[in-house]
């Protein structure tokens, strides 16, 4: 598969098969990743996978506090408060082709609450993926982890699995860190889902939009 293909074939998936990700290919994964570039050579990514047994266990935690109703506060905002344009209307937009795919609307709370959870339950995909990175670095080794991220989802393309990176992990660091026994200088970055996309899911048949080239590229010198 070129790279090209590899692009193109990604997406984020929201609802997975529960046919299993052999642990070799997972690690081979993470692996080879392990060539995306960092600034200074810092390496900063440091990586948890969970499968079988320990994935269901940790599930099993959050929706015990969901059910609760229980929250912790967040790493970071996923989002600036008060978003503008046009970054309002990008996700607008896109939250509302989720909710049409699945016959709801952003008015029917419980489907909503139960979108929502679908994060923490990884979309029902075998392997779980955490990203942390020592919580005494800054933005440019966070872009670095997000480099590792994006090559990880590419070599997953390449070998047929698919996956949904998910920021939104950061809203449960206390029961992450608890869980994996994380050391205390590690900060919770973000999670990804991992497997094989469930075709017939109305959420897998949406492709998100992408802006023209125009509106985000500039050529200036070429012939």
């Amino acid at each position: 598969m070129k790279v090209s293909e590899a692009v193109n074939q990604r997406m984020s998936v929201r609802a997975f098969k529960s046919d299993p990700v052999p642990g070799s290919i997972v690690r081979e994964i993470l692996e080879v990743a392990r060539r995306s570039p960092s600034g200074g050579n810092l390496q900063p990514w440091r990586v948890f996978a969970l499968a079988g047994k320990p994935l269901a266990e940790f599930k099993a935690v959050i929706a015990t506090k969901l059910a609760a109703g229980e929250t912790e506060t967040p790493v970071y905002d996923v989002y600036p408060p008060s978003l503008w344009e046009p970054f309002k209307t990008r996700r607008r937009d896109t939250g509302a082709r989720r909710y049409a795919a699945l016959g709801v609307d952003d008015k029917d709370k419980a489907a909503l609450k139960e979108l929502g959870e679908r994060n923490y339950r990884f979309f029902d995909a075998p392997v779980g993926l955490f990203f942390c990175l020592d919580r005494r670095l800054g933005p440019p080794q966070w872009s670095d982890m997000g480099m590792y991220m994006q090559t990880v989802m590419l070599l997953a393309a390449e070998r047929g699995l698919d996956t949904c990176p998910q920021e939104s992990w950061s809203n449960w660091p206390v029961s992450v860190r608890g869980f994996l026994c994380m050391a205390d200088d590690l900060m919770l970055f973000a999670g990804m889902s991992m497997g094989y996309r469930d075709v017939n899911h109305p959420l897998n048949k949406i492709r998100t939009a992408r802006e023209p080239f125009e509106t985000f590229a500039e050529m200036r010198g070429f012939d």
